[in-house]
């Protein structure tokens, strides 16, 4: 399995975010703390903002905040919010692929897979990943009290 760069950098984004969950912090400054290309982080940014995990405010005061709260975003919201698809195979999603013959059974495989990646991802939340001592919510899994 591929971890995309946009992904890496996505999270690593939302936990600066997360980290400083009471003001707006610039695509510069989250940048910058993480040794992000500014320019990809731009991107990256807004495609979180169109997926809802991140808002923004135009203007001296603005910045970016988290869409909602840290203990809500999981890191299958990131993978799906910037790259779509858990897992393809030259393009194709798991569930579409078809072999013939001795191959048949392969399919399955990358779909049991595909199947593992989603449940791990959708098990780990923003909160989670933060430091002990960050101030947002650190509630492990979605659902956990």
């Amino acid at each position: 399995m591929h971890i995309s760069a946009k992904a890496d950098y996505a999270t690593r984004a939302l936990l600066e975010l997360a980290s400083e969950p009471g003001r707006p912090l610039t695509c510069e400054a989250m940048a910058s703390s993480q040794e992000i290309p500014f320019r990809f982080l731009k991107s990256v940014v807004g495609e979180l903002r169109r997926a809802g995990l991140v808002r923004s405010r135009r203007g001296c005061e603005g910045g970016y905040w988290l869409g909602r709260p840290a203990d809500g975003i999981t890191l299958l919201d990131v993978v799906r919010a910037v790259d779509g698809e858990v897992i393809t195979l030259r393009g194709a999603v798991p569930g579409e692929l078809a072999y013939p013959g001795p191959a048949e059974g392969l399919p399955g495989v990358w779909r049991r897979i595909e199947a593992d990646a989603v449940a791990v991802l959708g098990g780990v939340t923003i909160a989670a990943l933060l430091p002990g001592d960050a101030p947002a919510d650190r509630t492990a899994h979605r659902g956990a009290a």
